[in-house]
């Protein structure tokens, strides 16, 4: 089985009883990374999963499920699903995808490290936020039709009589 794999029936495999025990462990590990990578944001990470895995402390399952988590946000992607420990691994960030990502993932935990002030700026960061946000809104493809409208059914009555009517009787 790959790390990949691995990964997956890691995470799919979790109840209630031992969630929370991977929740810490991963989140943990993940903070532990982010920190290092936000602390040195143009060092490009290489090596073998299994190398990086050990230099953070963490399982190598769980190091494929940061890779997981964070491959949108490098310059260069990866094919995971193959990977074992020996498989080599480069790490490059794009810092304004990953941060937009963070906001999308809900992980305030993480694009609430100090570290984004200097790696972006507040007001790249606020920029960010703004984009994110504005994904988020929803707008209606065509306007609201009132209730003393005409119908957009076309039959000539108000959309209250039509269409609109809560109860209608029949």
């Amino acid at each position: 089985m790959t790390l990949f794999e691995q990964w997956k029936s890691l995470i799919e495999n979790q109840s209630e009883d031992t969630f929370e025990e991977f929740w810490k462990e991963y989140s943990d590990a993940e903070t532990k990374i982010y920190n290092h990578i936000l602390d040195n944001p143009t060092e490009k990470l290489t090596g073998t999963l299994g190398q990086l895995s050990e230099k953070y402390e963490v399982r190598p399952v769980i190091f494929m499920g940061f890779l997981d988590g964070i491959n949108s946000s490098l310059k260069n992607g990866n094919d995971f699903e193959s990977f074992d420990e020996s498989s080599d691994v480069t790490i490059e960030i794009v810092p304004e995808t990953l941060f937009y990502n963070m906001l999308s993932a809900n992980a305030d935990y993480l694009y609430g490290l100090p570290q984004w002030k200097t790696v972006l700026g507040e007001d790249k960061m606020k920029e960010i936020v703004g984009e994110y946000k504005k994904s988020k809104t929803v707008r209606r493809q065509s306007p609201k039709v009132g209730r003393n409208d005409p119908c957009p059914c076309g039959s000539g009555k108000k959309y209250k009589h039509c269409c609109g009517r809560t109860n209608p009787t029949s």
